[in-house]
């Protein structure tokens, strides 16, 4: 059996306040990618989740423990990823494997080990593997509260298209999360509140991202920008081919350029002229 877990981006992410559990209140719209990491699903002898070439801990496989703990019944499995998402990229792609992993516990693989799935909380075990596996559980568009345990789903947007810079990925998500802290980035919790209400009006219609572009911002771009300067450079040369929306995904260092086609896309990479570069659809997952 073959699954997918597919890549997301953010098309904005507002910074609230630090918590007492030393995360942060964020707004943010999650939207997943036609980009996605291949997951090859087994029967074994025991659990066992490869993925060749990435080394250190495997969210995957912290997801297949978490199953066990809470009583899964279903039989030994083999994970074996294939990546094509960037590794700590601001793309999700650890934890796009992570949430497929969860989903074996609805019983996909195979047919009769669904017999005790009602019983899992499979989203809060997606909270307890990271701030992006939940949105991921369900891959679509989303407006995502909290540290990223609140989610609310949101129509499928009209069609468009993203060009993805990674430029080799590897920027920490802690780093930037406390360089952003170091220079005092973040709105109040009222502040959140009013732009999540502005977001779900500008998306709960399926419109575009580029329909309402003005409010779409990342506000941890100066902290990733900080510690990775390259990020700007990026952002740039996505501007000069055209892209009528440039923004960083999540904590970076992916630049990201939304165009209203495939087509568009895929010309304006290759005015680009840079081997890392990646096109493809967004809004749905593949």
């Amino acid at each position: 059996m073959r699954v997918l877990a597919p890549a997301k981006i953010n098309l904005c992410l507002f910074l609230g306040p630090a918590r007492e559990d030393g995360l942060h209140e964020l707004c943010s719209l999650f939207e997943p990618l036609a980009l996605a990491d291949s997951i090859e699903v087994s029967e074994a002898e025991r659990d066992q989740v490869l993925c060749p070439g990435i080394e250190g801990e495997n969210l995957a496989a912290r997801a297949l423990a978490a199953l066990r703990e809470r009583g899964w019944e279903g039989p030994p499995l083999r994970l074996e990823i294939e990546k094509r998402i960037p590794v700590a990229a601001g793309l999700g792609g650890g934890s796009a494997d992570a949430a497929a992993a969860l989903r074996l516990g609805r019983g996909a693989f195979p047919a009769d080990s669904a017999k005790n799935a009602p019983r899992l909380d499979l989203a809060a075990l997606a909270v307890g593997l990271g701030a992006d596996v939940p949105s991921q559980l369900v891959p679509a568009l989303s407006l995502v509260r909290g540290a990223g345990e609140r989610i609310e789903r949101l129509p499928q947007p009209a069609p468009h298209a993203v060009v993805l810079l990674p430029g080799g990925g590897g920027l920490s998500t802690a780093g930037v999360f406390a360089e952003a802290d170091r220079l005092g980035l973040g709105r109040s919790a009222a502040e959140l509140d009013e732009l999540a209400a502005r977001l779900r009006e500008a998306a709960g219609a399926g419109a575009s991202p580029l329909d309402y572009a003005g409010l779409l911002a990342n506000d941890l771009e100066p902290a990733a920008r900080s510690l990775r300067s390259e990020i700007g450079a990026a952002l740039d040369a996505l501007r000069e081919v055209g892209a009528p929306l440039v923004l960083l995904s999540g904590s970076g260092p992916t630049a990201v350029g939304v165009f209203p086609s495939l087509g568009e896309a895929s010309r304006a990479s290759s005015q680009l002229g840079r081997d890392d570069a990646i096109v493809c659809e967004a809004g749905r997952a593949p």
